[in-house]
């Protein structure tokens, strides 16, 4: 016996559908890819980062991974390494019964994302997740990327991401965040 795959219209049929599922899936072309883990150095610098935003933002407004974030093209949605909120995207998401932010929501305040190894990843960071973040709004998205060293925060503006690299001992300037003061080294250090 063949077993149909289902497949999904919407971001929110989506989201009913794997709603018991524990591994995290990409909506692309309206079937379910799965996302593979996260390196430990990954999670761990994510979570470096999660502790250092936290006094700036508070608990309530911070996610670590898990989080599925609507997006416009393909893949439909993406699970950033670290997520910073709007005021009232807790209440939405739980209103939604679901770590999610949909495309009627406002977009989130700022996405980060922590470049794993190899050309893939790098193209998928640096290009894919860049535009549909761009498309999607997201005032502020931040790369970190231990391969080659740097920080970049692309900030939204009229004509689209302004993107400043910063690399060493200089602070990485958020202009959603002005009370930030990491450097790129130490945004970077295991």
């Amino acid at each position: 016996m063949v077993q149909a795959h289902p497949q999904f219209h919407t971001f929110e049929d989506f989201l009913a559908y794997t709603e018991d599922i524990e591994a995290y899936y990409e909506l692309v072309n309206g079937a379910l890819i799965e996302v593979p883990p996260e390196s430990d150095e990954n999670l761990y610098r994510a979570l470096q980062l999660y502790e250092a935003l936290q006094p700036l933002v508070g608990m309530r407004q911070i996610r670590l991974q898990g989080l599925a974030l609507a997006v416009p093209g393909e893949p439909k949605n993406r699970y950033p390494d670290l997520t910073i909120l709007r005021p009232e995207h807790p209440d939405q998401m739980g209103a939604l019964g679901r770590a999610a932010i949909t495309l009627d929501m406002l977009p989130p305040q700022l996405v980060v994302e922590v470049v794993s190894p190899g050309a893939e990843n790098h193209r998928r960071d640096y290009i894919d997740k860049r535009n549909q973040y761009e498309w999607r709004g997201i005032p502020e998205y931040w790369i970190v990327d231990p391969v080659v060293g740097q920080v970049t925060v692309f900030s939204l503006t009229e004509r689209g991401y302004a993107a400043t690299a910063f690399t060493g001992d200089a602070v990485v300037a958020s202009p959603s965040f002005p009370g930030w003061s990491l450097t790129a080294t130490a945004m970077l250090a295991l």
